[in-house]
This record gives structure tokens, C-alpha cells and sequence, in this order.
């Protein structure tokens, strides 16, 4: 009788060849740096420091006495909002990415051992920036700074929209109607639950046969630096043009302006002319009434300038992973939007050599 042996062979279980190093945390962010993680320079070169008085004064609360859990120091908060802008996450996703990534805990400070904000702790702290209105004076502070660097340099302005959609609303004609007339449908009133969760500022615009939902980020922008200046946020049916006054200020006096033909029109030459700027807006052609040659040539030489514009919201798109945000209603999306402008403008400056 023939015997056949069958060699069988079990895989051992992977085994390293060490235990953990008291450094192998520090190699690997040794690794992530070298593959030129950006977050460092976002450390290295922005204060996040010159933001603390503004964020204590903001949370400042009278003592109610001994008890209840320490709240989290608000620049870390402020950085966490930051970075969830700048990878453009919901705020479960900035929960676990911080858990998860040694990166996002090196620019927070964090170790292994510390305890992590969760999404919820995230959500307050972004609601009491909308609340208090705060979002805006954190944007101007940094201005300033840039202003005081020099790095906003005054010598031209460009001003543009970009749409900033949010999720959908699925809601019936009805309902839409009563909305666009400035109304609450009645059956929302008798779920406030339902009512919360309900975007009644956001609106539906088209462009160029593109269907959008959601807000319109207005900016005005220095044409040298390429540094946002100043902001509004609409809802996304509001025409460019008509955030043209409250773009504008004082400090524009003497200054080229240049913005494509959607804000072309008497209005908008009147607002130029009363802040004594130069105005260098496209001229748009009329049925009937095409441009002429001569004009076709002044708004070429034109887009030169107004082009450098497309750099912002190139960057917000591609860099910042799009503008989409996760949101209900224009105060929130406006402080959303804010720290979108801020977060950009923070890349920008150092872009251009920050210290």
C-alpha cells in the first residue's frame, strides 16, 4: 500500500521585529513632513495666538461655581475649525480624522494620551462663534495683521461671487412657495424638530444653464496679493451687482476697480463713481447693441487683471476640497463662508512669505 505525505503549511502570524520605540511617533511625522505636509507651514507661520483674547472675550461667561467639565482651550477649537475647512469635512469625519491622523494632532497639539474633542463639542463651538457673531472679527483681525505686514497692498480691487451650495431640500411646490414669500409652511410650525432641520434662506439660482441651491460668497479681493479684503454672503439668487455698495468702503477711494460684465449698469458706475474709484468694469453688450471692437479689446486688456480673481475660488475648489458646505440657514452659512475666506487667506499669506 503506497503512502502519500501531504506537506501542509500553516502561515506563522506576522511578528515585528520590536516593540514599540518610545520615537516611532516622532518618525513617522518625520515622514509625513517630508512628503511636505502643510499643516507645518500653517504652524509655523500663522500666530494662532494673536486669535486668543478675541476667542476669551467671546466665551467669556460669569463663574457659576465649582463643577461641571473644563472647557477645551478655544484656539485649539478655533484650529479644529481651520483644518475642517481647509479639508472641507463634516464634523463626525473631523472627530475621527483627528483620532486617526498624527498630522492633524501635531498642528493641534495633541498626544496619543489627550482626549479629542467629539463632533458634538465641535458643533457648539462654531454655534457660539455664529451666535455672537464672532466669525467676521476674526477675519478682520487677520487683516489687519496682513494690512500691518504689508501684504494687502491697496493698489487695486477686484470683486466677484462664487455659489456655495448646501444639501438639498426636498420639499413639495407648496412648500417652495410659501418659502420664496418670506412664509414657514404651516405644518412645520407643528414639528419643530422637522422646522430645524428645514434651510428656509437658502434659494435656487441658474447659471449658465447649471442649476444651483444654496449662497453666493461675495468678495472683494487686493489685486496685487490676491488676499481676500472683505466679504458678504447672500442667498444664491441675489445678483453679483448688488453687493456692490456694501463691498466697498472708504479705504477704496483713489483705487482701480475691476469685475466682469455682470456688474456693468448705471447702479453699479453710480456706487464706483461715489467712492471715487477707477472704474475698469467689463462693458457687456446688449442685443442690438453688440460690443465693438474697440470695447471687445479694453475688456481683454481688462480680464488680465480681473482674472487673478479665478485664484481664490481656484484654490477653494481645488485645494480646499470645493465649497460645499453642511449647513441650515444664512447665519450659519455665513459663519461657514467666513472661516472659509479665513482659512484661504492664511494659504495666501503664506504663499507670499508670511513670518
Amino acid at each position: 500500500m503506497e503512502v502519500f505525505l501531504v506537506k501542509i503549511y500553516i502561515p506563522m502570524q506576522h511578528k515585528t521585529t520590536k516593540g514599540r520605540g518610545f520615537f516611532d511617533e516622532e518618525f513617522r511625522l518625520e515622514k509625513i513632513s517630508a512628503q511636505k505636509d502643510p499643516l507645518v507651514k500653517l504652524n509655523e507661520r500663522i500666530d494662532f495666538e494673536h486669535f486668543r483674547s478675541l476667542l476669551n472675550e467671546a466665551f467669556s461667561k460669569e463663574e457659576k461655581g465649582i463643577g461641571g467639565a473644563r472647557p477645551y482651550d478655544y484656539v485649539l477649537m478655533f484650529k479644529i475649525l481651520i483644518l475642517q475647512r481647509y479639508y472641507n469635512v463634516s464634523d463626525d469625519k473631523m472627530e475621527f480624522q483627528i483620532l486617526d491622523r498624527l498630522s492633524f494632532m501635531r498642528f493641534l497639539g495633541l498626544t496619543l494620551a489627550d482626549k479629542v474633542p467629539d463632533a458634538k463639542t465641535i458643533w457648539l463651538f462654531r454655534e457660539t462663534l455664529t451666535e455672537k457673531n464672532v466669525t467676521e472679527k476674526l477675519f478682520n483681525l487677520f487683516s489687519d495683521e496682513l494690512k500691518k505686514k504689508g501684504l494687502i497692498l491697496n493698489e487695486g480691487k477686484i470683486i466677484d461671487a462664487s455659489f456655495v451650495e448646501v444639501p438639498i431640500q426636498r420639499n413639495t411646490r407648496e412648500e417652495n412657495k410659501k418659502i420664496k414669500e418670506g412664509e414657514i409652511p404651516e405644518p412645520w410650525k407643528e414639528k419643530p424638530n422637522k422646522l430645524e432641520q428645514k434651510d428656509t434662506d437658502a434659494r435656487w439660482t441658474k447659471k449658465n444653464g447649471k442649476s444651483y441651491y444654496g449662497y453666493k460668497d461675495h468678495v472683494k479681493v487686493d489685486e496685487k496679493s490676491k488676499l481676500i479684503d472683505t466679504y458678504t454672503v447672500t442667498d444664491a439668487s441675489v445678483h453679483d451687482s448688488q453687493e456692490t455698495e456694501p463691498l466697498l468702503s472708504e479705504q477704496d477711494k483713489g483705487q482701480s476697480l475691476h469685475a466682469d460684465s455682470a456688474y456693468s449698469g448705471e447702479a453699479v458706475e453710480a456706487t464706483v463713481e461715489k467712492h471715487e474709484m477707477k472704474n475698469h468694469i467689463h462693458e457687456k453688450g446688449y442685443r442690438n447693441h453688440p460690443l465693438t471692437e474697440v470695447q471687445k479689446e479694453n475688456n481683454k486688456t481688462k480680464s488680465r487683471t480681473r482674472a487673478r480673481v479665478e485664484h481664490v475660488f481656484g484654490f477653494i475648489e481645488n485645494s480646499m476640497n470645493g465649497s460645499f458646505i453642511r449647513s441650515i440657514g444664512i447665519k450659519r452659512a455665513t459663519t461657514m463662508i467666513g472661516l472659509m475666506n479665513l482659512t484661504y487667506n492664511m494659504f495666501r499669506a503664506i504663499q507670499l512669505g508670511v513670518t
